[in-house]
């Protein structure tokens, strides 16, 4: 009896281990959005689709469109052929937020929590019929990133009405425009571009961020020499004013932040969303700007002044004479004239700044520019005894302008980097990128200290200041921290604004290591999508195949060192730059393992039709990015990068896989022990 009782609680207790075991293993696959389809029909024949997606809390997805610089994966909506309808325009997204990333160099729109998609349809078959696809989309949490993929239906009911030859051809006329308007646009997912749905708020951050750099900006404009000699003169014409002295200033302080934000709200009309995202990913308008700032900065450094037209200022200064409100506000219009010449590459720096972004950012701008720009003038004519303080004019205002004609120099790379990385058009590898700054920043250290001179210079000045001596020091040394960049140094401060390390040529780091023999080169063949852009972080050489991985390691009797990665992947870039990059880690990544980079976020690379295959899932895996990530779920049951395995050329694991971890040393024992667990098996 009590051997039967023991049996039955064994038989239980086996049944539940086995439940909690499979529940644990099923956990390891992270589900973080959950997508809802509905339909809400429409009048005319019309539908409308709804994607609805339930986003876990710290988890977001991204936009349908992404700068062309963005390591992140958009969201898309792959429809199957189908002639029973026509999509009418293209799927709608809400606003969502955004935020600047630093490795693109530009904003990134994300959605959080419940985000609705849309896309109305023109139902043409009289028979019911079922709308299906795809949802390939990505999910991220700090860094941490897994693939979404969810197949759609929607079951529609049939047309009431017949649908003319005439209207499906003029339906059609208008996906092919859309399609052409797609193309030129050039982004990363031309045929899924979509229409904002402005229902949420911008993000407040980087407005806030916005603001406060073109109120320092503002600050800067008036240490030039067309603003800071007016300061006392205006100032002193409203004290000869009496009692409404004080109110007149007020008025012609607020007149200037209204002429400039009202300057801001044109260009908001005119920029607008659709022409943010086309600023930020074309190659017109950031070649454009890359152009303009060049102009600027010899505009800065005196070799011509840029002027409003004469008869302009003559109208503004001649209403000046009415006195009161509107004699301050003819006042204030002919400052921002007169003053353009100094001011309008600072204010032309904001405008493009702005463009690229959110459509109050050009508001914003102006608001803060203005603001610092009029707070002088008003300050000083509230409280004239501070005068006494000024500084006097002199040739220090000449050098604030070339100064600045100097960072406008460097920065206008920045706009060249970005189409030169986006269309591969090879101008800025990253040694001549630098190779620019160092030379600019040790013309400004040289400027500086008096051994430079520009033609509204005086003579050469002795170093009698101290803020200018630390700034010739400071340029002189940023120049001096750029210089082994050339040679491949990592200048990790500075890498969210130089073009990638793939693109430099000369890296002494590997060069030795080649040379020296502390490198060995663990390939057999050409590794395949070698051709495909596809590449392996500081120069190791390994596979992106894990089948060309397996049989190179069979072949050398060497574990495999498998890398889940991604292109999106912010924890894989952070983790190869600053753990992999450890002279113990890669010695033996380099020297030890059969490396192979399973890349599960790629769309570019679609395999062979003779080895498409059907999984689990039933999904059919045709792109080289479904196959790794299919290899990550199916073998391994995980689907979050990175996310590294040591196993033998049958496959079998060596040891504990290992997920994100900054700690180097954590990295490098599970180095060990799976190449120690592997040596003990087969040497």
């Amino acid at each position: 009896m009590q051997n039967t009782r023991f049996k039955t609680i064994s038989k239980f207790f086996l049944v539940g281990l086995f439940v909690l075991i499979s529940t644990g293993l099923k956990s390891q696959i992270l589900e973080p959005v959950k997508w809802k389809f509905s339909v809400k029909e429409l009048a005319n024949d019309e539908a409308e689709l709804i994607f609805t997606a339930n986003v876990d809390d710290t988890w977001h997805i991204y936009s349908q469109t992404l700068p062309p610089t963005a390591f992140e994966m958009p969201t898309v909506f792959e429809f199957d052929k189908s002639d029973k309808y026509k999509r009418l325009g293209k799927v709608s997204e809400p606003t969502g937020k955004t935020y600047y990333d630093e490795d693109a160099d530009a904003e990134i729109r994300i959605h959080e929590k419940t985000v609705v998609f849309k896309q109305k349809i023109k139902k043409l078959s009289k028979d019911n019929f079922t709308i299906t696809g795809l949802v390939d989309a990505q999910a991220c949490q700090d860094g941490k990133c897994v693939p979404v993929k969810e197949d759609f239906s929607f079951s529609l009911s049939g047309a009431e009405a017949e649908v003319s030859a005439e209207e499906i051809a003029m339906i059609e006329e208008q996906e092919e425009a859309e399609e052409q308007e797609d193309s030129e646009a050039d982004l990363i997912s031309a045929e899924d571009d979509f229409v904002i749905d402005a229902s949420n708020p911008a993000d407040s951050d980087s407005l806030w961020g916005f603001f406060i750099l073109a109120f320092v900006l503002g600050l800067a404009a008036i240490l030039t020499p067309c603003v800071f000699p007016m300061i006392p003169m205006t100032v002193t014409f409203f004290m000869k004013s009496g009692k409404r002295g004080k109110f007149n200033a007020m008025m012609y302080g607020l007149s200037i932040i209204a002429i400039y934000v009202l300057f801001g709200s044109v260009l908001a009309v005119v920029f607008g969303e659709d022409f943010g995202n086309w600023i930020s990913t074309h190659w017109i308008p950031n070649v454009l700007f890359f152009l303009i700032f060049i102009f600027f900065a010899a505009a800065f450094f005196g070799y011509f002044e840029l002027k409003m037209p004469s008869w302009l200022v003559n109208k503004s200064v001649a209403n000046e004479d009415r006195g009161g409100i509107i004699g301050s506000i003819f006042m204030a219009l002919t400052l921002v004239l007169v003053s353009f010449s100094c001011t309008g590459p600072i204010v032309g720096t904001i405008v493009v700044a702005s463009a690229g972004g959110q459509v109050l950012k050009p508001i914003i701008g102006m608001l803060g520019f203005s603001l610092a720009f009029a707070l002088p003038f008003t300050l000083f004519a509230l409280f004239p005894g501070w005068l006494q303080k000024m500084p006097k004019s002199g040739g220090w205002l000449n050098t604030v302008k070339v100064f600045l004609g100097f960072i406008e120099l460097a920065f206008a790379l920045k706009f060249l980097n970005v189409p030169d990385q986006t269309y591969g058009w090879g101008i800025l590898d990253r040694e001549v990128y630098l190779s620019f700054w160092i030379v600019i920043f040790i013309l400004l250290g040289l400027y500086l200290i008096g051994k430079i001179r520009f033609p509204h210079d005086s003579e050469s000045p002795h170093i009698k200041s101290f803020p200018r001596l630390s700034l010739a020091i400071i340029s002189f040394a940023f120049a001096v921290y750029m210089i082994p960049g050339l040679w491949g140094a990592p200048l990790k401060a500075l890498s969210g604004w130089l073009p990638p390390m793939d693109t430099q040529d000369f890296d002494i780091t590997n060069i030795v290591r080649e040379h020296s023999g502390e490198k060995t080169v663990n390939i057999c063949d050409e590794p395949r999508w070698a051709d495909r852009g596809l590449k392996i972080p500081h120069g190791i050489k390994g596979y992106f195949d894990l089948d060309q991985a397996k049989a190179c390691a069979k072949e050398l009797n060497k574990p495999v060192f498998i890398d889940f990665t991604g292109h999106g992947c912010t924890n894989c870039r952070e983790m190869e730059s600053s753990v992999w990059s450890r002279p113990e880690a890669l010695n033996l990544l380099e020297n030890e393992f059969v490396v192979v980079a399973l890349y599960v976020d790629n769309k570019n690379i679609q395999l062979p039709e003779d080895e498409w295959y059907t999984n689990e899932k039933g999904r059919l895996i045709k792109m080289l990015g479904d196959k790794n990530s299919d290899i990550q779920i199916s073998q391994f049951n995980q689907n979050a990068q990175p996310y590294y395995v040591i196993i033998d050329a049958d496959g079998n694991m060596m040891n504990t896989p290992q997920f994100y971890n900054l700690n180097p040393s954590v990295f490098i024992n599970f180095l060990k022990e799976g190449l120690e667990n592997f040596n003990k098996k087969y040497r």
